[in-house]
C-alpha cells in the first residue's frame, strides 16, 4: 500500500491556519461537531454514509478542525495529474478495489508497522447507491487488532463525529448488525443512496474497501 508519509497534516503552521479555516467554514455551513476524538493512536474509522462528493469535504474540514492527522482510502481512478499528488498530500490512500484481499493484508501490515495511524475508510465503498457495505474495514481492523470508531455525517441534523469506538470480535454477521444500527437514524446527503441491507454469510465476503 502506498502511503505519504509526510503529508498537510505534518506542517505545523499550516494545520494550525487549516484548523482556524475548517472551524470558520463550518460555522458558517452551520455544521456542528459531535462527539470525542478516540483517545487510542491507531483505529479503523468508518465514515457513513457516504453518498455524495461533499462527504469528502466534510471529512477533511472536520478532521482539519480536529488537528487529525488521517489517511483516507480512495479509488485509484481519482489519481491523475496534478490531482493525484494533491489528494496523496491530504493523505488519501489510491487504491484498486478489484484487489480486495491484497488491500485488507497491506493495510494490517500498515496498522502493524505503525506506532499511529487513523485510517479513513467508508465501508459501502462508494457514493453511489449500494445495497451492502463492503467488509474490507472489518477485516482491517480484525486482522490488525485494532478498534473501528463509528465516524458519521449527519446531513439531517448538519452534523459530523463520532460514535463509540467499536472491537471487532471476528463474529462478523454480529458485529455489522450492531454497528449499522448505530447508523439507522443518520441521514446521508442522498438518503436513498444509503444501504440498509446487511447481508448473510458475511463471513464469505472479505470483498473491497
Amino acid at each position: 500500500m502506498n502511503i505519504r508519509e509526510k503529508t498537510i497534516y505534518d506542517i505545523y503552521l499550516l494545520k494550525i491556519f487549516l484548523c482556524i479555516i475548517s472551524k470558520i467554514l463550518l460555522k458558517l455551513l452551520f455544521w456542528k461537531i459531535e462527539g470525542d476524538v478516540p483517545k487510542v493512536k491507531k483505529y479503523v474509522l468508518i465514515a457513513a454514509p457516504h453518498t455524495s462528493n461533499w462527504d469528502f469535504l466534510y471529512t477533511l474540514l472536520i478532521s482539519f478542525a480536529l488537528k487529525m492527522r488521517v489517511y483516507i482510502m480512495a479509488k485509484n481512478e481519482l489519481f491523475i495529474g496534478p490531482q493525484g499528488y494533491i489528494l496523496r498530500w491530504l493523505g488519501v490512500i489510491p487504491i484498486d478495489r478489484s484487489k480486495s484481499n491484497n488491500i485488507v493484508d497491506q493495510a494490517v501490515e500498515l496498522f502493524n508497522k505503525s506506532e499511529e495511524l487513523i485510517m479513513v475508510i467508508p465501508p459501502s465503498g462508494t457514493r453511489q447507491r449500494v445495497m451492502k457495505w463492503k467488509t474490507g474495514f472489518y477485516y482491517i481492523a480484525y486482522g490488525a487488532s485494532v478498534p473501528i470508531s463509528l465516524g458519521f455525517l449527519d446531513y439531517g441534523r448538519k452534523t459530523g463525529g463520532f460514535g463509540p469506538l467499536f472491537e471487532p470480535t471476528g463474529e462478523i454477521e454480529t458485529d455489522m448488525k450492531e454497528i449499522k444500527s448505530f447508523y439507522s437514524n443518520i441521514s446521508g446527503k442522498i438518503p436513498s443512496y444509503a444501504s440498509s441491507f446487511i447481508p448473510l454469510n458475511l463471513k464469505l465476503a472479505k470483498t473491497a474497501c
